[in-house]
């Protein structure tokens, strides 16, 4: 099947139509929940820190354990009733915003339960994925599904911002609430079904657990692939709740220019998606991988240095040469990842793999709070980037550098 036969593909086109409409709803309450919690709530710097930890802790908790859970499991049907979950519970923080009984120790409950049930949808996501399209057309869904995201990235913000400020953050999540709904419907329209690997009689889970486990850290390539994006994940998150902070209290942003700004930087995202393939064919897989993780750490350095004059274009430029360098990296190492796997254990790969760089995301969040309140914001946000940036090192100094072409099927 040639990789031009996708915009054939009935079953990938139903996947791709409905996670575009669901990521342009997630920038909705991506937006409005950090919103409501520093203007409405008035959290400050370590409160920012525990609303991030919650929604990203689950992935420490329990990501293992779903990875076994989802590769026994149609994962269709995981991914509809995720949908449902939290869409449900994007509706519910939304009413109870409306009627004015929003407080942040709710905020942090339903960060937490949506953040569950992520967990779910994102193990099975990616575990789906080569289940309905074949292994040569992985990197080209991918870039399709990435380049829907970023374009969700690039006009989410842009509509969401003034509706926010028009109508209220809550009334803004509703759209996302619809979204989920959309999602699931299209999940639901597909017809392929998966075949689910039938498990040795008696296999407990924690065996099942060690094999995934086994995968990635026997593995050269996928365990200095884990390390470089769980290193940057965990200054990412750290220097989240720092940022929003800066742009919304010392740079003046409002919810409409926020948007503006995440939407224009988000372009070099729409490009990188486009490029990822490309850039990969002509110098390799693996050196993309590296140059994806060099970009997307070192640009944003200058930030802290940025006056509320120049803010705007500044920061959407610098920004974006890192969003162009994430969807780079992402990509090709998703793709990889994807590639070199068989389909029984896309599931506890996933979850190993989201355990490992999502794990430090909370961990990123309470670290990044506290270092805020106690260095101030700027100083702060300097140190996380420093950090962070260096992580290309991982992938620098490993045999991900000899990866030339993706392979065609898993050993």
């Amino acid at each position: 099947m040639a990789l031009s036969t996708l915009w054939r593909h009935r079953d990938f086109l139903l996947l791709w139509g409905g996670q575009s409409v669901s990521r342009i709803g997630d920038q909705f309450t991506g937006l409005a929940v950090p919103y409501i919690a520093a203007f409405v709530l008035g959290a400050h710097e370590v409160e920012m820190g525990f609303l991030g930890a919650a929604g990203t802790v689950p992935f420490l908790l329990f990501g293992l354990l779903v990875g076994v859970w989802v590769d026994r499991r149609a994962k269709r049907s995981v991914l509809i009733f995720a949908d449902l979950g939290r869409g449900t519970m994007v509706a519910a923080i939304a009413v109870l915003g409306i009627i004015g009984l929003l407080h942040l120790a709710y905020l942090y409950v339903f960060a937490f339960l949506i953040g569950i049930l992520t967990v779910f949808f994102d193990v099975a996501y990616q575990a789906y994925l080569p289940a309905i399209v074949d292994r040569g057309q992985l990197v080209d869904a991918n870039s399709k599904l990435e380049t829907s995201n970023t374009f969700a990235s690039t006009f989410g913000p842009g509509i969401a911002g003034p509706v926010i400020d028009l109508f209220r953050a809550p009334f803004a999540m509703l759209f996302d609430a619809a979204s989920f709904a959309v999602s699931a419907a299209s999940l639901g329209a597909i017809r392929r079904r998966e075949t689910i690997a039938a498990r040795p009689p008696g296999e407990s889970i924690l065996s099942q657990i060690r094999e995934g486990l086994h995968v990635v850290l026997r593995e050269r390539r996928l365990r200095h692939i884990a390390a470089c994006t769980g290193w940057s994940n965990f200054f990412s998150s750290a220097v989240f709740s720092a940022l929003f902070l800066l742009f919304l209290k010392d740079l003046g942003f409002t919810a409409t220019t926020l948007g503006l700004l995440f939407g224009l930087s988000s372009v070099g995202g729409i490009l990188g998606a486009i490029f990822s393939g490309r850039i990969a064919k002509r110098i390799g897989v693996g050196p993309a991988i590296i140059l994806g993780a060099v970009i997307f750490g070192l640009p944003p350095l200058p930030i802290p240095f940025v006056t509320s004059s120049i803010a705007l274009p500044a920061i959407a430029i610098l920004l974006g040469i890192s969003f162009f360098g994430n969807l780079l990296y992402n990509i090709n190492q998703v793709s990889f990842r994807q590639a070199i796997v068989p389909v029984a254990m896309q599931g506890r790969l996933n979850a190993t793999m989201r355990t490992i760089v999502w794990g430090t995301l909370p961990l990123g969040a309470l670290f990044g709070g506290f270092l805020g309140s106690l260095i101030g914001l700027r100083p702060a946000i300097l140190v996380l980037f420093l950090a962070g940036g260096i992580s290309f090192l991982f992938v620098l100094f490993s045999p991900v550098r000899q990866i030339v072409e993706m392979p065609e099927s898993a050993p």
